[in-house]
């Protein structure tokens, strides 16, 4: 576990999660392997090719080494889940690049994954939910939104949030409760990078609400961007009077979205 006010690592985060000594891997994945199974277009596989330094198998959480059952239903197999570090290169953390290279990733392997991408001294974790190709069993497509966050910096909260991580902390019944934990305890992160606190989902009906309510800040915090540009390149003064109304009252949205978060 980091020092307070450390700066997160890769090695730190997967130290949180807690996984059974018996479920480890460590080994390279080759980038070929990444391109052949995850990448459609040719931009994609150069993405991998140039973006990734290295990419290392961690562990492998399995009902034989965790004592977690695992999950099927018609759509989803919860066999195993995969966690992986990836270290990148020229690639910009935060950036629609970064966030491509991590959905490849999620499709290239055919279990749930506990991503931690590592590059300019940003750390994210990536986690998305997958299910197999409706017309193409074979094939892994993800089964809803990719959840990230990126660590840039030391934050007070930062032992509360890796103390949540701990596989000890989460849900048991089966390996797809187990993943939608570590996907509320990260829904949690996001909510305090917004709220200045964090606090666990109190259940995944209260998770899923919070991630709602993000979609919807963000959304809101596009439009006020939007609404600022054209206030800025405005003229008009009424238009910019109005263009300023709409502002005040998107951020009243806003502010009274947090309190709910």
């Amino acid at each position: 576990m980091p020092t307070a006010l450390a700066t997160l690592t890769a090695p730190a985060l997967i130290d949180a999660l807690g996984l059974p000594p018996a479920s480890r891997v460590d080994q390279r994945i080759p980038k070929k392997l990444l391109a052949e199974n995850g990448a459609p277009t040719a931009a994609d596989r150069k993405l991998i090719q140039d973006g990734i330094e290295e990419a290392t198998w961690v562990a492998a959480i399995k009902p034989a080494n965790s004592a977690i059952p695992d999950y099927r239903d018609d759509a989803r197999n919860y066999l195993e889940l995969s966690a992986l570090t990836v270290s990148t290169r020229q690639i910009e953390p935060g950036t629609a690049r970064w966030l491509r290279l991590a959905e490849l990733i999620h499709r290239a392997i055919p279990y749930p994954v506990v991503l931690v991408l590592e590059g300019q001294g940003v750390v994210s974790l990536s986690l998305a939910h997958i299910r197999s190709a409706q017309n193409e069993a074979e094939k892994t497509v993800l089964d809803g939104d990719l959840q990230i966050a990126s660590f840039d910096a030391p934050s007070p909260d930062q032992h509360a949030f890796l103390a949540a991580l701990a596989l000890n902390q989460q849900p048991r019944t089966d390996l797809q409760a187990l993943y939608q934990g570590w996907m509320d305890t990260l829904t949690a992160w996001q909510a305090s990078v917004l709220t200045g606190r964090f606090e666990p989902s109190a259940a995944p009906a209260h998770a899923a609400r919070r991630r709602s309510f993000l979609r919807e800040y963000h959304d809101i915090d596009a439009q006020i961007c939007g609404l600022r540009k054209i206030a800025a390149k405005e003229k008009q003064i009424s238009r910019q009077v109005e263009a300023n109304l709409q502002i005040q009252k998107l951020e009243i949205k806003r502010q009274a979205l947090l309190e709910d978060i």
